[in-house]
């Protein structure tokens, strides 16, 4: 759980989040991601490493660049454990379905 703690703590930043909807898109060095915000070099970089810290990028050496990348098992653990909510919500609605046609039942059998 420390790991969805530390994950979930590096999105509640919207900067890192619009850096992880942009590597969704493909790999991209700090250059290219520094574009599209108003922030500096260095800024970005330290976005970067609070990312890779929580497990939801990776970095590869190419050269004198760093490409990033999303990390598939960070992603995949936060889906897991979105799912398993999912997984509650569903069920919490098929028993609600399930009390209304109940109750839909009981109501069209008084009016007989």
């Amino acid at each position: 759980m420390h790991s969805l703690d530390v994950a979930f703590a590096a999105l509640a930043d919207p900067t890192r989040r619009a850096i992880l909807a942009r590597l969704a898109q493909g790999e991209a060095t700090v250059m290219e991601l520094v574009k599209p915000f108003r922030l500096t070099q260095p800024a970005i970089s330290q976005h970067l490493k609070v990312l890779e810290k929580a497990g939801l990028i990776t970095r590869r050496a190419e050269g004198t660049k760093r490409p990033c990348r999303l990390a598939e098992r960070g992603v995949r653990e936060i889906d897991g454990w979105l799912g398993m909510l999912r997984q509650a919500l569903a069920t919490n609605y098929d028993r609600l379905d399930g009390i209304l046609a109940e109750m839909e039942g009981k109501k069209g059998r008084r009016k007989r």
